[in-house]
């Protein structure tokens, strides 16, 4: 694989660059002039001053960076880099990863209140508790470094991950504008559909439907040769979430969304009760999976790597979950299909993982260079390969499986709640989503959920 040179010099020091325990006296011992000894002193000293990024110079050896995170799944590859890095810097970095989720949480959570928060960690939160660790000054404002040399760093990446951790001048929050962490892989949620199945039902694999009417046709011819049609993890409310939100952007567009949110549009308008149909149309039709609304996404994914499903609505880390699963599980990706024709299909995407530097760290600017060397297409390639995740870096692309390659296209339509300029309230979310379960089991109509969160969102918008 072609090495990508990211910074200035870097040819030149990958050659000459001294080991940390380079010791000058040897030259001595060859006869060498002191004139021509001090000259090559500052020659090693310049070039390793403009090394490839992440590169330290010889007063970085002997330095500990310490990593906290959650993915487990990931720890053979982040050891190996470690290991690279250290052999290229002589700085160790410990990765300390932590599961579940939860317990992670409340581990950094406790870990900021008595300020021993490590030198990098990620932080599983929405985006009030992102700004709440900035403003504690547990997180340090990477712009600058993000900004050198034309802003090299920063535009290496996805823009509309970089956005998951940025905060605008205008944010509500109060947060100081700028960037404050670096996304180390990318993710969107799109439809994935069984190729071999859509054969089983006579349909054809490389044409998976574009639009509801193609969709709900498929599943018909499905449902006829014994196939259950969707699967997805809505058990987890979250992701019910974000399918509805997704058709909403395309019915009405994202303007109309954000002025439901703001209390300027009621949800009893007829879009959004459209919205709501399209959960009752499924579940009339018989395109859904048996037990969908109590289901979580582990079980749902593993429905489909069984094959017990044509489509499944899932996120791009299904990938390596998949491959886990079922290594030769044949499958292509999708968006969901349009309702809308005039409008685009957008689809919840961005930063996968983040990675923050604690603002009080006492290797802070080595920690920031660390960040640089990971997220750099050398290693990115290398996390990409071996965890089957979309890689952060944008020149990585090429490189990645046909799978991964497809759900990268899907990262021009992404959009995500964290960075909405406006965000729906908590008990208003709730009812949304465990209404939209209710309809797909028949207690609840379109019409009856949208009157409800309409009288909902007047009473907590009347509290604020």
């Amino acid at each position: 694989m072609e090495r990508q040179k990211n910074q200035k010099c870097s040819g030149v020091h990958s050659w000459f660059s001294m080991p940390p325990s380079f010791d000058f006296s040897v030259l001595r011992s060859f006869g060498l002039s002191v004139f021509l000894f001090s000259v090559l002193c500052f020659l090693f000293s310049g070039l390793s001053g403009c090394g490839t990024q992440g590169a330290q110079t010889p007063q970085a050896a002997g330095k500990k960076i310490v990593v906290w995170h959650w993915m487990t799944d990931r720890e053979e590859a982040f050891q190996e880099l470690a290991k690279r890095y250290e052999a290229k810097t002589g700085i160790k970095v410990v990765f300390e990863l932590y599961a579940p989720s939860d317990a992670y949480s409340q581990k950094v959570r406790a870990a900021a209140q008595a300020r021993a928060l490590p030198d990098i960690f990620g932080l599983l939160g929405e985006k009030r508790d992102f700004a709440a660790f900035i403003k504690a000054g547990h997180v340090a404002n990477l712009t600058g470094a993000m900004d050198e040399q034309g802003g090299a760093w920063k535009n290496l990446l996805y823009e509309k991950a970089l956005a998951v951790n940025e905060f605008r001048a205008d944010n509500p929050y109060g947060v100081e504008a700028g960037i404050y962490g670096v996304p180390i892989d990318v993710m969107d949620i799109q439809m994935v559909y069984n190729k071999k199945l859509f054969q089983k039902a006579g349909l054809d694999p490389a044409r998976p439907p574009k639009d509801w009417a193609e969709f709900v046709a498929d599943c018909q011819k499905l449902k006829d040769a014994g196939i259950q049609g969707l699967v997805s993890g809505w058990g987890e409310i979250w992701m019910i979430d974000c399918l509805a939100s997704n058709f909403a952007f395309n019915i009405m567009g994202p303007d109309k969304v954000f002025a439901t949110i703001r209390g300027e549009v009621p949800y009893t308008d007829p879009d959004w009760v459209k919205v709501f149909g399209l959960f009752k149309e499924m579940a009339d039709r018989g395109m859904l999976a048996s037990g969908i609304v109590t289901m979580v996404n582990k079980t749902a994914e593993q429905n489909f790597a069984n094959e017990r499903s044509a489509f499944a609505f899932n996120g791009s880390w299904c990938v390596n979950v998949y491959h886990g699963m079922n290594p030769s599980l044949d499958y292509g990706v999708m968006l969901p299909p349009k309702v809308n024709p005039k409008n685009p299909m957008y689809i919840w995407g961005g930063a996968g993982s983040s990675l923050l530097v604690n603002d009080r760290s006492a290797v802070k600017e080595e920690a920031i260079a660390f960040l640089k060397w990971l997220t750099a297409t050398e290693q990115q390639a290398y996390l990409s390969e071996t965890t089957r995740n979309l890689p952060s870096n944008r020149k990585v692309s090429g490189s990645i499986s046909e799978i991964l390659a497809d759900f990268s296209k899907g990262m021009d339509n992404v959009t995500h709640p964290n960075i909405w300029p406006v965000n729906e309230l908590p008990k208003v979310i709730e009812r949304f989503d465990k209404g939209i379960q209710s309809i797909i089991i028949g207690e609840k109509t379109p019409e009856g959920l949208a009157e409800e969160l309409a009288k909902l969102k007047a009473e907590e918008m009347a509290k604020q």
